[in-house]
């Protein structure tokens, strides 16, 4: 009996081992795209950056120009007042965030509970979000004009003699531009929180109903809580996004007037690519990258303690 079965054992096990290495070959074949996209347009950048942040060079230059500096553009940037006003304007749109997000959740409740056609009103409010940055910043430049605008020509038909020059003004620019940024995301975390907000159990609802729970009671003690983890991704990602502000403030503002609107972004592309000091630029997206990552591990230590999943 024994030497009978054996070779039907050896065979399946030697068929479930080449089972094994095709399904293992496809795997590797449909991931290898991606990997060797994310290592050639990304680690390998990454990793040359980091080198590139020790030295004075200009990418235009030969590599023979290139000098080792140490950290001295490290230190240079807490010296560079325009470094320092870009940082500054970065953390101001870092409100932009929790607005957009109380905003939205508030949308999404009243569309939610109170508005039918929801399908529609999600095209709508997510219209904004998937168009083009360039030409919503377009359209913006014409709304916020200082002379033609329709903004300004209403407030003075509405009687205001000096109504400000938005993106002209050196007090309205920044506050503008986050205003913008406010509309133009609201349509993506809007979505979100709809389909959040779907996927809570009525029941829970109708047992507080029966308890008397009035609806403020129910927004916070049920609504909220359920959708803390949808808020903690829109956050997260959020935050991350407001670092990477750039294309907006290119088309409006060029990061003026007076460097009033220009970011770290932008001033790491003006750097690298009108003044060329790619070692120099190279340390500003570290100091970025570092920024981006303290955010993100605060967030992930903190959110132990208000998401409920």
């Amino acid at each position: 009996m024994k030497t009978e079965t054996s070779p039907r054992i050896g065979t399946t096990l030697s068929q479930s081992k080449k089972r094994a290495r095709k399904e293992t070959l496809a795997g590797y074949i449909f991931v290898g795209p991606m990997m060797l996209g994310l290592i050639v347009l990304t680690i390998i950048p990454s990793l040359i950056t980091f080198v590139l942040s020790f030295t004075e060079w200009s990418f235009i230059a030969d590599f023979n120009k290139m000098k080792f500096v140490g950290l001295q553009n490290y230190s240079r940037l807490l010296d560079d007042t325009l470094f320092l006003k870009s940082f500054r304007n970065n953390l101001f749109l870092l409100l932009v965030v929790p607005v957009q997000l109380i905003v939205s959740l508030v949308i999404a409740v009243i569309i939610d509970k109170y508005v039918y056609l929801k399908g529609m009103f999600k095209v709508v409010f997510f219209m904004p979000y998937i168009s083009s940055i360039v030409a919503v910043a377009i359209v913006f430049q014409l709304l916020f004009h200082p002379s033609f605008g329709p903004i300004n020509q209403t407030l003075r038909a509405m009687g205001v003699d000096n109504p400000p020059k938005w993106l002209a003004d050196l007090h309205y620019a920044l506050p503008s531009v986050m205003l913008i940024l406010v509309w133009v995301g609201i349509g993506f975390s809007l979505v979100v929180y709809l389909a959040a907000l779907q996927a809570i159990p009525k029941d829970l609802y109708e047992s507080a109903d029966i308890d008397g729970a009035k609806t403020t009671t129910k927004f916070w003690k049920i609504t909220l809580p359920l959708v803390s983890p949808t808020t903690f991704f829109l956050l997260v990602t959020g935050l991350i996004a407001s670092f990477k502000s750039f294309d907006i403030i290119k088309v409006l503002t060029s990061g003026g007037p007076s460097y009033s609107t220009s970011v770290v972004t932008y001033y790491l592309y003006t750097t690298a690519f009108e003044n060329l000091k790619t070692g120099y630029a190279s340390s500003i997206a570290l100091f970025l990258f570092g920024c981006v990552m303290l955010i993100t591990v605060i967030q992930l230590y903190g959110q132990k303690k208000w998401v409920n999943y």
